[in-house]
């Protein structure tokens, strides 16, 4: 993991399962080998509401984002260091991939997820989602997408395929990974750059699709919006900021202390909570909430990333006038999950005990990788955010080639009678014709 402080950008997500490579115009059929019917079956949504159905995935989603943040945090190897990501890139992906998967390999991504149980409410709550956010609106772009990207040779199940597409907007494109891994690699990696306005780039480095890569599943989301109280360049001045106790940095900071700076604000014993919006006119509202410890120490911060305290907080929040004092800032993140997924709880997708039947009728597939990356710019006219989710899935027993050999003596040859434990050649020959002398 690796960050920069420098601005706030775009959200791109993607999966690539290596062994799925989902995205094909022709798929072939298949006779299923294995259990199909989907984890927590297709019972209806009786009377739910829109709201409440977008509400129980979103509620997923952002407990999958504490999570996720706690244990990027609690990684020795990030002390120190910037944390960006995008959850609902990550989740999307992995929701895709949770409707090939069954047994206790579903279950875990489930849990870890905190996805519905019921397959209608998650369907159409992710659905309801990705509509809303890719409405439109005048004052800001907005946008999330789907693909699967498959082997052309291999035989997913047609009603994993149409679930793909029909719930996630995840249409299918066939790729030869077979005998073009690294063009197959640059096609998905461009389509990840179109939908991230080049924000995220290489998001499949070198070595990630094989020949035995199946199936990429990618989520890229991407966001750029001005603020609905812009920061004026010339109140922008050079100013510490403290990284650690007794440590200063330099760093522009931008101030917007004037009458008109009203902002949603909260505060406790530990905490200044600050949101800021966007402008925006007929589509859905968007704010960046910012968490300050009153001391140097984030854990106040971290530990209110609770979805119980989060929502405290938001309704705690008032319009006041703020003095606000912000850094300008950039981050680049790249993220290598399997370890930190499996830690979290869904070991077996990523293992040869995976069962992802529900792509293929077969027990074959698992997650050989998830490859996660992020973008934010924050300045004074706004932010623009992308990050892009890859998980991999390879086959976890490839078909072997007949790799018997064949010894025909069919021709002279030299022989040997070797002493086998000292290695001596006791008889040295050669046979130019079996029936000659």
């Amino acid at each position: 993991m690796n960050g920069r402080i420098s601005g706030l950008p775009l959200l791109a997500g993607l999966i690539v399962i290596g062994c799925i490579a989902a995205g094909c115009t022709d798929t072939p059929q298949t006779t299923t080998t294995g259990p199909t019917s989907p984890p927590g079956g297709n019972e209806p949504m009786n009377s739910q509401t829109a709201a409440e159905v977008t509400g129980n995935v979103s509620a997923g989603n952002n407990r999958f984002a504490a999570d996720l943040y706690r244990h990027l945090a609690s990684d020795p190897g990030a002390a120190g260091k910037n944390i960006f990501f995008s959850p609902y890139s990550i989740s999307s992906a992995l929701a895709i991939t949770h409707e090939g998967a069954r047994g206790t390999t579903a279950d875990e991504i489930s849990a870890v997820l905190h996805l519905p149980e019921n397959m209608s409410l998650l369907r159409a709550g992710f659905a309801g989602l990705d509509a809303s956010l890719n409405s439109g609106d005048q004052n800001y772009t907005l946008r999330t997408a789907n693909a699967l990207w498959a082997e052309e040779t291999y035989p997913f199940l047609p009603e994993y395929i149409d679930v793909a597409g029909r719930w996630y907007g995840a249409n299918v494109t066939n790729l030869d990974f077979v005998n073009d891994s690294e063009g197959s690699r640059q096609t998905i990696n461009r389509w990840v750059e179109e939908k991230t306005e080049d924000k995220i780039r290489d998001l499949l480095p070198s070595g990630t699709i094989d020949p035995l890569t199946r199936l990429v599943i990618t989520n890229a989301i991407y966001f750029k919006g001005t603020w609905a109280m812009q920061f004026d360049p010339e109140e922008t001045t050079e100013e510490e900021f403290r990284v650690a106790p007794g440590e200063a940095v330099q760093v522009p900071m931008m101030h917007r202390t004037d009458e008109d700076a009203i902002y949603g604000y909260a505060e406790t014993d530990s905490l200044q909570v600050l949101r800021m919006p966007y402008a925006h006119a007929d589509g859905a509202g968007l704010s960046m909430l910012v968490l300050l410890p009153r001391e140097e120490n984030l854990t106040a911060a971290e530990e209110a990333l609770d979805a119980g305290t989060l929502t405290d907080i938001r309704d705690s929040l008032t319009d006041r006038r703020v003095r606000v004092v912000f850094p300008k800032f950039t981050l680049e993140t790249t993220y290598s999950l399997p370890q930190a997924l499996a830690a979290m709880g869904m070991p077996t997708a990523f293992s040869d005990a995976a069962n992802f039947s529900g792509m293929d009728g077969t027990e074959d597939l698992f997650i050989s990788d998830v490859v996660h990356k992020a973008f934010v710019d924050v300045n004074e006219e706004g932010t623009e955010a992308a990050a892009a989710t890859g998980v991999v899935m390879n086959l976890a027993s490839a078909p072997l080639e007949d790799r018997t050999p064949v010894f025909r003596a069919d021709h002279p040859f030299v022989f040997l009678i070797v002493e086998e434990d000292s290695g001596t050649i006791l008889f040295a020959g050669r046979v130019v014709n079996p029936e000659g002398q």
